[in-house]
């Protein structure tokens, strides 16, 4: 079997840690390719993304089409000569891309396919109350994440656990599923299995501001997960309404008590240091959360400078 030759596609900071793992197993690297740059932030400065930071420090060669069917772009792609292509939270790719190299083009995606095909699968397995989740390496297709699969690894969630942590943890594990895929191919030895589509299989639906709101109307343990499942991005949210004044609030952190009790659902209950809400089964208590305007900080410290009166609701 040759040696591999491998184009890297990927943008966001989860793909970076697989690159890094490729990059110091000696595999070779002939390219990486990752979204072009775009302005960001109140100053709309241009913003290079993770990959292409990384990309930039290693001395790789670097593509950032906008257009992956563009002549020029495909010429230069057929010019690394890859006989491999990687991809880790990239985008859809036209056939006469993930046709092109001689072993096939494979993505890691951060589900235990076919559930949780999608945008975001670590947030949704997270707001369905999973207990399980993991990654899979599989062959691309011409759907989204639907190919022939090659390695499947799961990992526990902790009931506790926040999107963040379970991101850094899903990146270990995908770091090791990549590594062995690529010796897999390496070695001539890939097996695959074909995903059984069912009417119960998950999706991992993009997020938007609506599905990122609290519906105080749920169980406990449905916002509870939803706020662990948004945390520390994009992050839940719902609106603080005290008289005349309303505040779009983004929550971080809370903690689930359950318990009965006789409070109007979205009732907000104080102490000095404390702050929870009432909700179907009990109480959501607040730990961090973000004002309008404001930074991150904890209930605390919010509630040193200001003070509600005590009509005042979660919505």
């Amino acid at each position: 079997m040759e040696k591999l030759r491998i184009v890297f596609m990927g943008t966001p900071e989860f793909a970076v840690g697989i690159l890094d793992t490729i990059v110091k197993n000696n595999f070779e690297v002939v390219g990486v390719i990752t979204a072009a740059d775009k302005p960001a932030g109140r100053g709309q400065k241009i913003k290079y993304s993770a990959v292409k930071e990384y990309a930039l420090e290693h001395n790789l060669t670097l593509l950032q089409p906008t257009n992956l069917k563009d002549e020029n772009f495909l010429s230069e792609l057929k010019a690394l000569n890859a006989n491999v292509q990687v991809v880790v939270a990239f985008r859809m790719l036209p056939e006469v891309v993930w046709r092109m190299p001689k072993y096939g083009t494979f993505n890691l995606h951060a589900s235990l396919l076919p559930n949780y095909r999608g945008a975001a699968p670590i947030n949704w397995a997270i707001i369905n109350g999973e207990t399980k989740t993991g990654v899979t390496t599989f062959f691309i297709d011409d759907k989204i994440d639907t190919g022939a699969m090659i390695l499947s690894k799961e990992i526990e969630i902790g009931s506790n656990e926040d999107a963040g942590s379970l991101h850094d943890r899903l990146m270990e594990l995908g770091c090791g599923t990549v590594i062995e895929t690529l010796q897999l191919i390496e070695k001539g030895n890939v097996t695959t299995s074909i995903q059984t589509d069912n009417p119960d299989i998950k999706t991992a639906y993009k997020l938007n501001k609506e599905n990122c709101k609290i519906d105080f109307e749920k169980s406990g343990e449905e916002i509870y997960n939803l706020i662990r499942g948004l945390s520390p991005y994009p992050s839940a949210w719902c609106y603080i309404k005290d008289g005349e004044q309303e505040w779009n609030v983004k929550i971080y952190e809370a903690s689930l008590f359950i318990e009965n009790h006789d409070y109007s659902i979205g009732s907000i209950l104080f102490t000095k240091k404390e702050m929870k809400i009432a909700v179907k089964n009990g109480f959501i208590q607040l730990v961090s959360l973000q004002f309008p305007g404001k930074k991150r900080m904890n209930v605390a410290e919010l509630l040193n400078g200001i003070t509600f009166s005590e009509e005042v609701k979660a919505l």
